[in-house]
């Protein structure tokens, strides 16, 4: 029976959130970027508990987190296919490799933009 024809299996489901959360705990456990990522979600969260962000502002911040863990997901995955594709040094992995990052770098940029126009207003008013 070809892949597109299966009938709804809850099992097949249930495998898909364990091979999910099997590729969450790899990132989390052996990619040091990813752990550095997790590192300024936590400072971020407890940032906007202590300063008391509106739920707009929260929403911001979770799509701002959520868009930076994602990229920098792609970029440890396709890295890992990059490094079996081809072992040997290729500048085209190269190029490859170095625009993943550069998209992390974007993001990351980003969410500090994002950040600094939530929190500044916020620390602000508490000197005022």
């Amino acid at each position: 029976m070809d892949k597109k024809n299966k009938t709804f299996s809850i099992r097949e489901r249930l495998n898909s959130f364990r091979y999910a959360f099997s590729g969450l705990a790899r990132l989390v456990c052996k990619e040091h970027n990813f752990r550095i990522h997790l590192v300024a979600t936590t400072l971020v969260v407890i940032a906007g508990v202590l300063l008391n962000i509106s739920p707009a502002e929260w929403l911001v911040i979770v799509l701002t987190i959520g868009m930076v863990l994602v990229a920098e997901s792609f970029n440890s995955a396709v890295e890992h296919l990059c490094d079996i594709v081809s072992p040997e040094e290729d500048q085209r992995i190269r190029n490859i490799k170095d625009i993943l990052a550069a998209a992390v770098l974007i993001s990351a940029f980003v969410a500090v933009i994002i950040g600094l126009v939530i929190f500044i207003p916020h620390i602000m008013a508490l000197f005022l």
